[in-house]
């Protein structure tokens, strides 16, 4: 008819994305299926160039080309200072330079530009580059295997052998999360825009794999899902001077049976993953219960689930947690691979099963999150919002019109963009880049030419007016996009506009004291009767701040009073229980403890 439009099916799909040109234009010249290409971009950077800055391992681009960088800026050495967080029993670190912080993995960037005839700068910054030159390496190992197939499934052993890994297991589990990946298709939205896998039946050949003469683990030892192929490298536990003070790394303990594991904490190393393994084998440092590297998501396991690493800085979280390290640097905002989230996510997932730990924010903890911890890891880089989501408990989305009640703090990651300040080491009022983070900016009044609550900064390690990605406030008010939550005994105001939500509506138990400057507490030690005749000594817990009955503050959990006993080398352990009774809450952006005779609880 006369004015009308003949669409085809052809003419009704969008025009590819230029960052899905680069993928098909690649993909072609080099002779690698595209969806392969795709599947092994995702799986290190979700298709993202991150502004041509390095991940946690030194690798840049779409496909994480690998290169020598300078050390990136890090918080210092996060494994200074007393670890164990047992105030009756200090530290005794041997004075000491600190060990070297390591150099990233297998580098291939020269590698790519003896392909592509490119410059190492260009792979470096140019995306399209980037991905030629991750094509043309995949190439030349598929190459190397002695195939030529344009099929997928004849790309499985080229696939393993890009990840870098130096064991069978974890290129393996690299292989099969990628081709996991072509199974389920998936669209993302990056810097250049969207970019699309198509979901497709693939069969892999897995009978390349073992051309690639890679190693095989001993796993005998490790308490770890199969998949992951974790390698045993233990924590010493050992005298390192002729006092029965000096000894490390960790201790001895029966937690399995007498004390109750309850929470993950997540960490970052703030060094790269081979000087992270010196530390955690040295008896004179600290120890925790795994590591994850990033170029490939490797995991080591350190510690036997029963003993206790010094890794949070709080006994009284120490003795009821496991820490998992993962290769990477909080104030450089450095990016994290995906491999890494996802291999950490399956490990943290396993764990939370196997002892009833459950996944929120309340029981997997930053190290930021840790009551008087003097560490600020993982950091406001780290996408938590992605990483529940790969743990299967993705959490509420934002939205305007908060009217009362409690909240979730949900900012879009890529969306909330905060100015911080302090990530150059040399000039901490320098403005970060700027780049998506978990956090939120709380602020003393509705306004943002209010100062920041408690007097805080915005320097990138102040936490003092933070909240973050998952963690969970009473409302107090609310004025139009203003959203005020009880924040450390005063109101905290968290802009909250209808365009760019980072707020979402929560039931959840809150905690009322039922008289004013209750003590919020930074331990769940027992009452000092509990310890006549055990052979401890009494601990008293540390008041960090004092909460008023008008307040609210949401609860993670029930605790019983507890104090594990470890206090020399080769002496008994044992665990003191009191009839106190604790409720964990959500203080600040550090939790604490509130005697339950001292609140009530109700719903909000």
């Amino acid at each position: 008819a006369v004015g009308t439009v003949a669409w085809t099916a052809a003419a009704q799909e969008p025009a590819a994305s230029p960052r899905q040109a680069e993928y098909a234009a690649a993909a072609a010249e080099y002779g690698v299926p595209e969806s392969v290409l795709l599947g092994v971009s995702y799986m290190q950077s979700r298709w993202t160039d991150h502004g041509g800055e390095p991940s946690t391992a030194g690798g840049f681009g779409p496909m994480h080309l690998t290169a020598e960088v300078e050390s990136l800026n890090g918080a210092g050495d996060h494994h200074d200072g007393d670890a164990r967080g047992d105030d009756t029993r200090p530290m005794e670190l041997p004075e000491e330079e600190a060990p070297e912080a390591g150099t990233p993995g297998p580098l291939t960037i020269a590698a790519a530009a003896s392909l592509t005839g490119a410059t190492e700068e260009e792979l470096r910054t140019d995306p399209a580059a980037n991905i030629a030159g991750g094509a043309a390496l995949l190439a030349d190992y598929q190459a190397g295997l002695g195939v030529d197939s344009d099929d997928p499934a004849d790309w499985y052993a080229a696939v393993a052998r890009y990840s870098g890994a130096g064991d069978e297991a974890t290129a393996a589990r690299f292989a099969d999360e990628v081709y996991g990946l072509i199974a389920t298709g998936a669209t993302e939205d990056t810097d250049d825009g969207t970019v699309t896998l198509a979901s497709a039946t693939v069969d892999p050949d897995e009978s390349g794999l073992a051309a690639l003469g890679l190693t095989a683990l001993d796993t005998s030892n490790t308490t770890c899902p199969a998949t992951l192929g974790c390698e045993w490298i233990p924590a010493p536990y050992r005298q390192w001077g002729t006092a029965a003070s000096q000894y490390g790394n960790h201790d001895l303990a029966d937690r399995e049976n007498d004390i109750d594991i309850n929470a993950i904490v997540i960490h970052d190393t703030e060094g790269y993953y081979d000087g992270t393994l010196d530390v955690v084998q040295d008896p004179k440092r600290v120890s925790w219960n795994y590591t994850v590297r990033s170029s490939d998501g490797h995991i080591a396991e350190h510690l036997d689930h029963s003993d206790v690493g010094w890794q949070a800085g709080n006994w009284a979280v120490n003795m009821r947690s496991l820490g998992v390290e993962h290769e990477g640097f909080a104030a450089d905002g450095s990016w994290y691979t995906e491999i890494l989230y996802r291999n950490s996510a399956e490990l943290v997932g396993f764990l939370a099963d196997r002892y009833d730990v459950p996944i929120d924010r309340a029981h997997i903890l930053g190290h930021d999150n840790v009551p008087q911890s003097t560490h600020w890891d993982p950091g406001p880089y780290w996408d938590w919002g992605h990483y529940f989501q790969l743990l299967g408990s993705p959490l509420e989305h934002a939205t305007g019109g908060i009217t009362g009640g409690a909240v979730t703090i949900a900012p879009d990651f890529d969306d909330n963009r905060p100015v911080l300040t302090g990530c150059d080491t040399g000039d901490d009022a320098a403005p970060c880049p700027v780049r998506g983070t978990s956090t939120v900016l709380l602020y003393s009044e509705p306004s943002l030419d209010a100062p920041l609550l408690n007097g805080a900064s915005n320097s990138v390690d102040d936490l003092g007016a933070r909240a973050g990605y998952g963690q969970r406030f009473a409302v107090a008010e609310v004025r139009g996009d203003w959203v005020a939550v009880w924040y450390q005994g005063v109101k905290g105001w968290i802009l909250n506009p209808e365009d760019n939500p980072v707020l979402a509506p929560a039931q959840a138990y809150v905690v009322v004291p039922e008289r004013d400057d209750v003590t919020v507490w930074r331990d769940t030690y027992p009452e000092a009767a509990a310890y006549e005749g055990t052979g401890a000594t009494y601990r008293p817990n540390v008041a960090v701040a004092t909460i008023d009955a008008d307040q609210a503050y949401v609860m993670g959990e029930e605790l019983p009073s507890q104090a594990l006993w470890a206090k020399t080398y080769n002496t008994p352990t044992f665990v003191v229980t009191g009839e106190t009774v604790f409720y964990q809450i959500q203080i600040g952006h550090r939790i604490g403890y509130v005697d339950a005779a001292d609140v009530t609880i109700e719903l909000a």
